[in-house]
């Protein structure tokens, strides 16, 4: 039988295990400490940290992931963080880190994103860049939190009012009369542009109208066209082209042939007409010496005396025929031996 202080040692120790048990795992689960081997580590380059602090949550895509581990100085005045995140989550794209507040509280969180959705903003655009590296360390930079924000806002309202004072102060009474004039003048200018308008835009409908009749016109030709090439495509298909260009090259060469007897025939031509003109020129040279007075010719074709004499004669040569048909024995006497 067990005895009573026996028991009370074993409830004791039992008492001082469970509670160093429930300490640890406190601790542990404080820590978050990665007792499965779930936990991948990623370590970010940054210039600043802005308010994140240990213990501040990693989010990716919206949803809290890991948490920030550690935060330290590095060289040439680089802060590296050490990131802590589940390794079920898949990271984006080319990740980078951004550091920014969470809440107006002040609370801060590392956001895991894609380069290609950071924030179009040129400065951060450029601390990413200078942040970047060629190994495993992810770019990081700090997004303005409300207080910078805020305190910009508060110099771009001074801004604003200092140009209000300044146009208040340059708008007058003559600013405002000149002001006036320049919106009639607008006015004006308006109604004259509308009328230019209406006009150009029936001049755009009459150059429409003449563009489709032109585009009917080419559509019809080039339905022409596509006929021609149809017509031309069957015929050569038959070798008609090929006869046509045969007869081609036949009445070519017969046209050569003729071509150079009408040369032949033009070189005895101009042979011929210098010939002719030789004998014009002699002919005119006989005329000439007949016309004149001189020689036989001359004298028998302008004589006129020789003219009368051989009428004459050929008058008496008549009588005298006509006499020997009548007497021919007169002239002529034929004996017989």
């Amino acid at each position: 039988m067990t005895s009573p202080k026996r028991i009370s040692d074993f409830v004791v120790g039992l008492t001082v295990i469970v509670i160093t048990v429930v300490l640890i795992g406190g601790t542990l689960w404080l820590k978050q400490a990665d007792l499965g081997g779930r936990t991948r580590h990623l370590t970010v380059r940054s210039r600043d940290v802005g308010g994140v602090s240990l213990g501040n949550p990693v989010v990716i895509r919206g949803v809290r992931a890991g948490r920030v581990e550690a935060i330290a100085l590095g060289d040439n005045n680089w802060v590296v963080l050490k990131l802590g995140i589940d390794r079920s989550v898949d990271l984006p794209a080319d990740p980078i880190v951004l550091l920014a507040a969470s809440s107006l509280f002040g609370e801060w969180q590392a956001t895991v994103m894609s380069r290609d959705g950071m924030p179009n903003d040129r400065e951060l655009r450029a601390a990413i860049a200078e942040a970047r590296t060629t190994s495993d360390t992810l770019a990081g930079a700090v997004l303005p939190d409300i207080a910078q924000l805020t305190a910009v806002a508060g110099r771009i309202s001074g801004d604003v009012a200092k140009v209000a004072e300044r146009v208040q102060v340059a708008f007058d009474d003559e600013a405002a009369k000149e002001l006036r004039a320049s919106i009639r003048n607008v006015a004006e200018l308006s109604s004259e542009l509308a009328r230019t308008i209406k006009v150009q835009s029936r001049n755009l409908d009459r150059i429409s109208t003449d563009v489709q009749s032109g585009l009917e016109t080419v559509n019809n030709a080039a339905f022409k066209l596509n006929a021609f090439s149809s017509r031309l495509d069957s015929a050569t298909s038959r070798g008609e082209i090929q006869a046509i260009v045969g007869n081609t090259q036949s009445a070519a060469r017969e046209l050569a042939a003729t071509t150079a007897s009408l040369r032949d025939i033009t070189a005895r031509l101009d042979r011929a007409e210098s010939q002719l003109s030789r004998a014009v020129a002699r002919a005119d040279t006989v005329f000439a010496k007949a016309n004149s007075r001189d020689g036989t010719l001359g004298l028998m074709l302008n004589d006129p005396a020789l003219y009368q004499q051989s009428d004459s004669l050929v008058r008496e040569l008549r009588v005298l025929i006509a006499d020997i048909k009548k007497n021919p024995r007169r002239y002529i006497n034929v004996r017989v031996f």
